[in-house]
C-alpha cells in the first residue's frame, strides 16, 4: 500500500458532490435532578442547546473539515429550522447552491436531549414523501451543468424521500458517462435500484436486510442464504459477494461496529480490517465518516483497500467523541501514526 498518510495529505485537493437526506440535528443539554410530579419522567434543567449538519450534510461537514472542496445537494423545508440548517453549513464554508427548498416538507430535524453525556429521548420531525417531479428536474439539471467540476458523487440514502427511483437512475447514468467515482450510503429497501455503482458502504444490518428483501440465491454454493437464523460471519462474506455480482459493483465496504469492516472486491478479494476505536463513546454519525474518508481517498488516487483502512481509521476517531462529530487531518494523520 501506498503511504496512507501521503493519501490524507491530498484530500485538500479533491471536490466532491454529495446528493440526499439533509438532517438538522439539535441537542439539549442539562442536568436531572427529580422526577416530575405530573408523570413519572424526568425533568431536565436545560442550560444548553447546539445544532450541527447531521445526515447527509454531516458527510459534507466530514469532507470539509479535511480542506476539500464539496458541494451539497438535497431539500428542506421552508421554516426557521432551514435557516438554522442553512447558517450551520455555511460557517463550515459547504457549496449550498444545490439546496432547494419545498414548501410542503419539514426540515427534518433530531432532537437529543441530554442529561450530562446520556441521552433520554430523541424527537424527529420529518416528511418521508418522495420529491415532486418539478424538485426532481431540479436537482438533476444542477447535477448536469455542474458534474464535470466534481471528482467523485456520495448519494446518502436516509429514507427521507430525496433518493427515490427516477433520480437514483438517472444521477447514477450521468456519473458512469462522465467516469467520476460514485458510491453509496445504502437504504436496505433501495439496494436494487445502486447497480453500477462503484462502492456500497452498508452496516451489517442493512446487508441482512437487503440480502432478505432481495431473496437473492447464493450461486457459488448453491443455497440459499438463510436469513431465519443468526446472520453469522459467514453470512456476511457469502451476502457480501452475492450483493457485488448482483449489483456489478467495483467492491462493498460492511462496517461490523466494534469489530471493525470487510472489504470485497469485485476480484474476490476478501479483507477483513479489525477496529482501531480506542474507546467508543457515541455511534451516531459513524457511517458517514467512513463513506466520506473512503470516497475522499478513492478520489486522489487509493486503492479500494487503502481508502478502506483509511476510513477504518477516521471511524475510530469519531466513535470516541460525543454526538454527531467529524474528525480531520490533524487527528487522522496522528492516529494513523
Amino acid at each position: 500500500m501506498k503511504n496512507l498518510k501521503e493519501i490524507v495529505r491530498k484530500f485538500k485537493r479533491a471536490n466532491i458532490l454529495v446528493v440526499g437526506d439533509l438532517i438538522l440535528d439539535e441537542y439539549i443539554w442539562g442536568a436531572v435532578e427529580r422526577i416530575s410530579p405530573e408523570a413519572p419522567v424526568p425533568v431536565l434543567w436545560a442550560n444548553k442547546r447546539t445544532f450541527v449538519p447531521g445526515g447527509t450534510a454531516n458527510v459534507a461537514n466530514n469532507i470539509g473539515s479535511f480542506g476539500a472542496k464539496v458541494t451539497l445537494l438535497g431539500v428542506t423545508g421552508s421554516d426557521a429550522n432551514s435557516k438554522i440548517l442553512l447558517g450551520e453549513l455555511k460557517k463550515r464554508k459547504i457549496d449550498t447552491r444545490g439546496i432547494f427548498v419545498e414548501k410542503n416538507r419539514h426540515t427534518t430535524v433530531k432532537t437529543r436531549i441530554l442529561a450530562g453525556h446520556q441521552q433520554v429521548v430523541r424527537v424527529d420531525w420529518e416528511h418521508t414523501h418522495d420529491l415532486s417531479q418539478e424538485l426532481n428536474d431540479k436537482i438533476l439539471k444542477f447535477i448536469q451543468k455542474n458534474i464535470d467540476d466534481f471528482d467523485a458523487i456520495i448519494i446518502e440514502d436516509y429514507g427521507k424521500g430525496v433518493i427515490n427511483v427516477p433520480l437514483l437512475k438517472t444521477l447514477i447514468a450521468l456519473a458512469k458517462n462522465h467516469k467520476k467515482i460514485i458510491t453509496v450510503d445504502p437504504k436496505e429497501e433501495n439496494f436494487q435500484f445502486y447497480r453500477s455503482v462503484d462502492s456500497i458502504t452498508p452496516n451489517r444490518k442493512e446487508l441482512e436486510n437487503a440480502i432478505r428483501n432481495l431473496k437473492i440465491q447464493d450461486t457459488t454454493n448453491g443455497f440459499k442464504i438463510n436469513t431465519d437464523k443468526l446472520f453469522t460471519d459467514k453470512d456476511v462474506d457469502r451476502a457480501a459477494r452475492e450483493i457485488l455480482e448482483y449489483l456489478r459493483l467495483d467492491s462493498i465496504l460492511v462496517t461490523l461496529g466494534e469489530h471493525g469492516m470487510k472489504l470485497l472486491e469485485k476480484n474476490g478479494r476478501l479483507t477483513h480490517i479489525p477496529t482501531v476505536a480506542q474507546e467508543v463513546f457515541d455511534v451516531s454519525g459513524a457511517g458517514d465518516t467512513v463513506i466520506s474518508t473512503f470516497t475522499l481517498a478513492l478520489s486522489v488516487g487509493a486503492s479500494k483497500l487503502e481508502a478502506a483502512h483509511i476510513a477504518n481509521f477516521a471511524a475510530g476517531i469519531v466513535v470516541g467523541k460525543l454526538g454527531t462529530a467529524v474528525t480531520n487531518t490533524k487527528e487522522l494523520l496522528e492516529r494513523i501514526k
